[in-house]
Parts: C-alpha cells; structure tokens; sequence
C-alpha cells in the first residue's frame, strides 16, 4: 500500500533532513520516498533555498548541501529512539570489536540529544533487550572500519592472511565491498597475488595495513558484482 502524502511541512523537515544525510540526492528518489511528483520536490526545494537553506543543485546529478553547513540537532520521536537502542544491542553482539566501538560512540552521541524524558527510556528498553547469538561477545576481528576507509578512499591495502586450510599468505588488495554472513563478515577485494576478485572472511586476517598507494575505482556496483558472478558459476 502507498505511502499517503505527507503534509508539506514535515516532507520539508524530511527532505532536509535527507539532504543532510547523503552526498547527493536525486528529484527522483526523494519523490519515490514521499509519494509525489518531481515536480512537486522542485517546488519544495525551491521553497528551501527561499528559506535560507544552500541546496546545491548538480546538473545531472542532484541535490546536496553546502559542505560546512549544519542545522541544530533533530528531535528524534519515540519509535526513533527505540529503533536506534535496539540497534545498538544488535550491533553490541557483533564479532568486530571496530565495530562494535564505533556505532556505540556514535549512538552515545546521539542519546546526548535526546529529550529528558526519553534518555530513562532509552536505559530502561536497553536493559529489556537481548539478541541470542556470540552470547560471549566475543570479538575475533578488529578491522572492519580500517577496511571501510579503506574502500571509500581506494587505498590499497596489505594484508598476512590465514585461510581456513592454515594457509598464510601475503597480499596486495584493493577492497571493494563488504557483505555478511551467519555473522561473519567477508572482504570482496581485486586481488593482486591471484589478479582476480577474491572473498576473504575478515576474522582470518592476521594482519592489515593500509598503504599510501591508490587505485582505480572498480566500474561496478555490488549488485553487478554478484550478478556477474552467479552466472560465472
């Protein structure tokens, strides 16, 4: 079922909020989120650049705002508390200590600004939710976010690596994405020693260092990736 339309202040607050949250956002993926035409967000934008706001307008791209400008921190709404609680506790049982440190911080950030009345809430639900699952927290790895920089920066990286047979070896990589499976997150990366696309399952990593050399972005999306892939097999 349809999303009903919004009323045009809150898809405003919410256009902004999207603006502020991704590089650049298409006339036509904010229409498809709040159910009305493109011709309608090129009002709404226009609206927000009358108001003060400094939409940047990229011809054939889309939108963004200035870099450097920020509004005051949101209000967050009760259900949007709760989701970001229940996420930390998820995020707590993973494996990635990296990880695991990060969203935490991130999420204490984000309590910090949350109304009075909703920071005992926040301790109350945290304290009322459990994940089955690596019930030790135990934490095998600790270069999830050294790999994610890594890949948004298109540094090569240089890794010792112990596969699964015991097998160590040494190589250059140049990461590409990351997905996630029964918990375990694995590595998709151009392999130099084997000059191919390889997994690598990011707890086998004995070693990691990030080099000075970069290299070219690979002309694919994930989805093409997998695709490609599939049919290979």
């Amino acid at each position: 079922m349809e999303e009903k339309e919004k009323p045009r202040l809150s898809r405003l607050t919410a256009i902004l909020t999207q603006l502020q949250s991704k590089r650049i956002v298409t006339a036509k993926q904010l229409a498809e989120r709040h159910n009305v035409s493109i011709r309608t967000i090129y009002r709404d934008i226009r609206t927000l650049e009358k108001s003060g706001i400094p939409v940047v307008t990229e011809e054939g791209k889309g939108y963004s705002i200035m870099e450097g400008y920020h509004l005051p921190p949101v209000v967050f709404t009760e259900e949007e508390a709760n989701a970001l609680i229940t996420v930390e506790q998820l995020v707590i049982k993973n494996k990635d200590q990296s990880l695991v440190q990060n969203v935490s911080s991130a999420i204490e950030k984000i309590k910090s600004i949350l109304r009075y009345s909703q920071k005992g809430s926040a301790d109350l639900l945290a304290d009322r939710i459990y994940f089955g699952g690596n019930n030790k927290q135990e934490k095998t790895s600790n270069n999830l976010m050294q790999i994610q920089s890594a890949i948004i920066h298109y540094r090569l990286l240089k890794m010792e690596y112990q596969s699964l047979e015991n097998k160590q070896t040494t190589r250059n990589i140049e990461p590409f994405a990351i997905y996630s499976i029964n918990g375990d997150f694995l590595l998709i990366a151009f392999c130099r020693l084997r000059n191919d696309f390889r997994h690598f399952r990011i707890d086998l990593i004995e070693k990691l260092t990030t080099e000075n050399e970069t290299f070219n972005p690979h002309n694919m999306t994930i989805k093409e990736y997998f695709e490609k892939n599939v049919k290979r097999q």
